[in-house]
This record gives structure tokens, C-alpha cells and sequence, in this order.
């Protein structure tokens, strides 16, 4: 292994052909998409609200990712104020055709809690979430 994943596991996901582009390798934006993803797992950690994202701090492509890896996405909250965190995300891939775990993707992005209209609240208020979106049938 290349490197010791901080953090906490949010995602793992096998990457497909359906995610490459012409030179084989894996869509940088595939990887951004679950880097978001990622993120919002920690957020929600923080408060029940809905999140979105305001901005990809940085995000460092390493090493390529290929179909049939499987990459392993751990987070770790950088920065919370009161409506909004930053949160580290490193992306590691399983290759396919080895016993290799090689840190191939950095990147940092803000996300902010907001209630129903779009409007910020801080995140360790009560949930604004609301509870008949999720009601089992």
C-alpha cells in the first residue's frame, strides 16, 4: 500500500467501463462525483439538514484509476464553522490485477447546511429535514 488512508471509510465502488474515458482510464469527474458523495456522508455525520456543496477546495489527480479497480474514498472534516464544513478526501484504488492499494486522488470541498428554502442554518441545530420525505409505506 502506498500511503495509510486517515480518516474514516465513506465509500468503496468498483469502477466499471461505463466510467472511462477514451484512453481507458477512469473519467476524472467519475471520481469527483464520488468524492462529493463521500463528502456528503461526513456532512450528514454532522447534522440532520439538507447539504450542498459550495466549492471543491482542491483536488490533486495522482495516479490514474482503471476498470475493474476498486477505490476505497476515506474523509476526514478539515475546517466546521457554523452552517458549513470542509472536508479532506483521499481516494485509494484496489487495482484489479494485483494486490496493490495505491493512493491515487486529494481533493477538499465545503459543503453547508440548509433548510427547505436554501437557506443556511447551523448545522447542530435540530433536524430541517422532514420526516415524511422518508416515510415507509
Amino acid at each position: 500500500m502506498t500511503g495509510t488512508p486517515e480518516g474514516e471509510l465513506a465509500l468503496r465502488v468498483h469502477m466499471m467501463p461505463k466510467d472511462t474515458n477514451a484512453f481507458g482510464t477512469i473519467f476524472g469527474g467519475v471520481i469527483l462525483s464520488l468524492i462529493d458523495q463521500a463528502g456528503y456522508d461526513e456532512a450528514h455525520k454532522h447534522g440532520l439538514h439538507r447539504w450542498v456543496t459550495v466549492a471543491f477546495d482542491k483536488v490533486e489527480f495522482l495516479k490514474p484509476v482503471f476498470t475493474g479497480d476498486v477505490v476505497s474514498l476515506y474523509t476526514r472534516v478539515l475546517h466546521a464553522g457554523t452552517s458549513s464544513i470542509r472536508i479532506g478526501v483521499d481516494v485509494y484504488a484496489d487495482r484489479y490485477n494485483s494486490n496493490d492499494t495505491i493512493h491515487v486522488t486529494s481533493g477538499s470541498l465545503t459543503m453547508v447546511s440548509v433548510d427547505g428554502s436554501g437557506r443556511p442554518v447551523p448545522f447542530k441545530d435540530p433536524s430541517t429535514l422532514d420526516p415524511r420525505d422518508r416515510e415507509l409505506t
